[in-house]
């Protein structure tokens, strides 16, 4: 990976959607090198995904998990990326073993998957927070 390809990604980090002409104009490349960038970097598994962001007035929430030491993470991670309004697992480090960011209709369906994740076995304790504003 190369300047250029750090460029493409930011600029589609800040819009998935940039067609390839304008991308290819801030970088000074063509737009089939662009293509081809782009193509690269998604099955060298730098892009995973290319996503949207909406605002519906749901409720967010993000939650961080101890788990046991007798019960791999990954395992529980995998379990935790099955839950309907689970967005995005992170395996961290420090206090907590494990960040899973929550996205709902509203609070209880909030409280719905926290209670399907303390169901989960291997999972010792949890600590909630809710998100009240997303600044970006």
């Amino acid at each position: 990976m190369d300047d250029i390809d750090l460029k493409i990604i930011e600029i589609l980090k800040q819009d998935s959607r940039t067609p390839y002409v304008k991308i290819a104009e801030a970088v000074g490349l063509s737009e089939a090198a662009v293509r081809r960038r782009v193509q690269n970097l998604i099955q060298a598994g730098v892009i995973k995904k290319f996503t949207i962001e909406t605002e519906t007035g749901g409720a967010n929430a993000i939650t961080l998990l101890t788990v046991s030491s007798a019960t791999p993470t990954q395992k529980i991670s995998e379990k935790l990326k099955e839950l309907k309004n689970v967005e995005v697992v992170h395996e961290i480090t420090g206090q907590f073993d494990i960040a899973v960011f929550i996205s709902a209709p509203n609070i209880a369906e909030i409280n719905r998957c926290i209670d399907d994740i303390r169901k989960i076995e291997g999972v010792i304790t949890s600590n909630t927070v809710i998100i009240l504003r997303t600044l970006r």
